[in-house]
């Protein structure tokens, strides 16, 4: 049963909590929605900065460097595979709604003028432990801005 495309909805993951705004948008791509979030290194992980470096520079060692399971770095990818991680990809209707999903670091041209939403129920602002960026992430693995 094929659902009729509606217009790319736009959210906007500045200041918001990566896991509460990836099921979010994870429950909406399986309802057909087709999605793009930008700003992806802005949005937030809560906890303390050195554990969850930690546990991330940890989860690098895994694999083989050609053999894979190959493990992101930039923060399109990081967000883009946390969102994965909440779907059933290794089902048909999982591998369509990732198919629905873009992830952008800033705001690319072609959507700057159009209207952004945000996800409510993800505000970092309800946070009362210290969090950090998914860039700051990022930086602290081995990305560099300029990739």
């Amino acid at each position: 049963m094929q659902k009729t495309s509606q217009p790319a909805t736009i959210i906007n993951a500045e200041g918001l909590i990566l896991g509460r705004m990836a099921s979010t948008v994870a429950k909406r791509l399986l309802r057909g929605e087709t999605i793009t979030i930008v700003n992806a290194e802005k949005a937030v992980i809560s906890g303390k900065r050195k554990s969850k470096v930690r546990a991330a520079k940890e989860f690098l060692q895994v694999g083989h460097p050609r053999k894979g399971p190959f493990h992101y770095r930039r923060p399109d990818r990081i967000v883009r595979k946390t969102v994965r991680g909440m779907l059933p990809y290794k089902q048909p209707k999982g591998k369509q709604a990732y198919k629905r999903l873009k992830v952008f670091t800033g705001a690319p041209e072609q959507v700057k003028d159009q209207e952004m939403e945000t996800v409510a129920e993800a505000h970092a602002g309800k946070l009362t432990c210290p969090y950090f960026t998914v860039g700051e992430l990022a930086r602290e693995i081995g990305w560099s801005a300029s990739e």
